[in-house]
């Protein structure tokens, strides 16, 4: 299996970063997300996010089928993008591998 680099940094310095946060919190999760559904100018980022975040879910559940996986391949990261937005789609990345051999490459 090739593991991407530049997203697997990515990937344990941003949930690195998170799990710092949340030991800290003082809040949970989901207070926090209501919390911040509760102004339209943090709802509006919020929903902005997730609608990236179901962007990345299609192109990951398409990507996976392209290369011959099914849906419960892709669920575990769809799972991981609805708590975590970024995470999903990064450690799909990681674990995606590097660039497409040249001979699949080319059909595109």
């Amino acid at each position: 299996m090739r593991i991407s680099t530049i997203p697997l940094i990515v990937l344990c310095l941003f949930m690195g970063f998170t799990f710092w946060v949340m030991a800290g919190a003082e809040q949970s999760l989901l207070a926090f997300g209501v919390q911040l559904m509760s102004s339209p100018d943090t709802a509006q980022v919020v929903i902005d996010l997730y609608i990236l975040a179901a962007l990345a879910c299609i192109w990951m559940y398409q990507d996976a089928k392209s290369r011959g996986k099914g849906l419960g391949y892709v669920i575990p990261f769809l799972v991981l993008t609805a708590v975590f937005v970024s995470a999903g789609p990064l450690l799909y990345l990681v674990l995606r591998g590097g660039r497409e051999p040249e001979a699949q490459a080319s059909k595109i």
